[in-house]
């Protein structure tokens, strides 16, 4: 879910009059997703990933329950939040679901007044959940992804390449003298000039699956996923080009006049015997070479496993 777009809620009910009521009720602050037994509940949570699923426990072939513990088995679906909606009123068949991980239950004849007000409460709280799951993948100062971000991306799109044997391109890069640029500017300026380069940085990764992330300091890491290596070249150079156009000065530079960076990059194309730490550890070779050689520069180099 994106910032402003709707949450969704799935109604499982094998009564057609209660899922007409309850998707009416719903559909003026939601995006609804109706279902008339278990084994359309299970396809449709996994196809459509709502937010909240509204679950009738007495279903016919497969009641509430099994479809609760079929969801929960399944990684894709297994964190969705789940109210039951039940006509039970002993304390056990309550009792039973909650310690199965339902989050709530609605008793029917259901209300129209407690129904908003349970889904509402659900739903701000899935909010705040992943409020705070971004938070934890976000690096606050640069507003990039995080470390911790990165390496979880970079693994699965190792595997994911590795796989499908399409190239993985991967990028450091880092800013030139920027402990001179503090030491004369002051980290205020720093931590502006920071941001400045990593928002060049995040704008040229133009694609959904690129990501560019903070990796410690004045660090980023770009990652190119199904990227070869000239056209990843092309991107970081257009990158580097972009941040001296900027025209941060920097008068302590011993590159240029303005901020300038180094990157060191490197593209797996073949697959066997290669591991993504070793990948990882080319392209930050061949950052320190483009140090060596002068800085304000882009050495990549074709990835070949041995």
């Amino acid at each position: 879910m994106t910032f402003g777009e709707m949450q969704k809620v799935l109604v499982a009910d094998d009564d057609a009059i209660n899922r007409m009521v309850l998707g009416e009720l719903l559909k003026p602050e939601y995006t609804v997703v109706l279902a008339k037994n278990g084994a359309q509940t299970l396809e449709r949570a996994a196809r459509h990933a709502p937010d909240l699923i509204l679950l009738d426990v007495m279903m016919p072939d497969m009641d509430g329950y099994e479809t609760l513990r079929q969801l929960r088995a399944d990684p894709q679906t297994a964190h969705i939040a789940v109210i039951f909606i039940s006509g039970l009123d002993r304390p056990e068949d309550e009792a039973n679901g909650l310690r199965m991980g339902v989050a709530d239950y609605i008793a029917k004849p259901f209300n129209s007044t407690v129904v908003m007000a349970r889904v509402a409460l659900h739903l701000q709280v899935v909010r705040q959940r992943r409020m705070l799951e971004r938070l934890a993948h976000v690096d606050g100062l640069t507003e990039l992804a995080n470390r911790r971000r990165f390496d979880e991306v970079y693994e699965a799109e190792w595997l994911r390449a590795s796989r499908s044997k399409r190239p993985l391109s991967l990028a450091l890069l880092d800013i030139d003298g920027f402990k001179l640029y503090n030491d004369h500017y002051g980290h205020p300026a720093g931590d502006r000039a920071l941001r400045a380069v990593a928002r060049t940085a995040s704008n040229g990764m133009r694609r959904p699956a690129d990501l560019a992330a903070r990796y410690g300091g004045e660090e980023l890491v770009l990652l190119m996923p199904d990227t070869d290596a000239a056209h990843a070249q092309q991107v970081v150079q257009s990158i580097c080009d972009d941040i001296a156009r900027l025209e941060i000065e920097h008068v302590t530079s011993t590159v240029a006049p303005v901020l300038t960076v180094s990157v060191g990059g490197a593209t797996l194309t073949d697959h066997a015997g290669e591991t993504a730490s070793a990948r990882f550890e080319a392209a930050d070779a061949h950052l320190y070479q483009a140090k060596q050689a002068g800085r304000n520069r882009v050495i990549w180099r074709k990835a070949s496993a041995v």
